[in-house]
């Protein structure tokens, strides 16, 4: 079974969502694949409650706030994104880091209160252009992992994204060698954290340029489940051809 995921980033509002779910081909993407998509929030009540959506495709949040309610303008919890109809959340997608300044400390209380919240985790964790000329790709990826794992150890289900911020929305793509690098990694500090059979149930998506011409040769990469898509799952029929291509 693969993982495929698409993360819509600030883009396709309630119409668009809906007409990508009657674009979407979902017959061609095989049974033992799971599905999911990450769009906005304004989208993310529309998608789950569509009639047209397939029950194969899942739905989760981009990000939640760390506190379940309060005065914080803007924000949404875990609990609200669930009611949404939301079943995942993504935390420390490297834009929240990068881009809004996110901490490690912050995506651990964003994990606290998703799993407490019965959403499924997807953490997600990279290294820059400049970590990776420096060599500190499995330093930087371990300790992003590591100030989260008591919490997703927790969980009764959870995910991890190897996403190289060098390699989102560039055009330049990890190689097969790179993703099992990481994913090794990771894959080896779990199963220090849990069983190594419950380790390996752990699916780790790799996220960073993935396209059609490239799924099917990065799926098979070792340690790699799954993939995190973002421009790429825009389109509906690009999305179940990387889908597709990834079995």
């Amino acid at each position: 079974m693969a993982v495929i995921a698409g993360n819509w980033k600030m883009h396709h509002g309630p119409n668009e969502a809906l007409d990508f779910l009657s674009d979407f081909d979902v017959d061609a993407v095989p049974s033992s694949h799971e599905l999911i998509v990450f769009p906005s929030n304004l989208s993310l009540h529309a998608l789950a409650t569509a009639e047209q959506r397939d029950s194969r495709v899942q739905v989760g949040v981009q990000n939640v706030y760390w506190e379940d309610s309060g005065a914080f303008t803007g924000e949404i919890s875990a609990s609200m994104a669930k009611d949404a109809g939301a079943a995942f959340a993504l935390i420390g997608h490297s834009e929240r880091r990068h881009v809004f300044g996110e901490t490690d400390l912050q995506t651990q209380w964003k994990v606290d209160i998703v799993v407490s919240s019965g959403l499924v985790p997807v953490l997600c964790v990279g290294e820059t252009i400049e970590e990776r000329k420096a060599g500190l790709v499995e330093e930087v990826i371990l300790r992003q992992l590591e100030v989260a794992l008591d919490s997703l150890c927790s969980a009764p289900r959870f995910l991890v994204a190897y996403e190289p911020v060098w390699a989102i929305g560039t055009g330049e793509t990890a190689t097969p060698e790179d993703a099992t690098f990481a994913h090794g990694t990771l894959r080896r500090r779990l199963e220090q954290a849990l069983s190594a059979p419950h380790a390996s149930r752990v699916p780790i998506l790799y996220g960073g340029s993935v396209k059609p011409g490239n799924a099917a040769e990065l799926m098979e990469a070792r340690d790699v489940d799954g993939l995190l898509v973002g421009g790429a799952s825009l389109d509906a029929t690009s999305f179940s051809q990387i889908a597709a291509a990834a079995g």
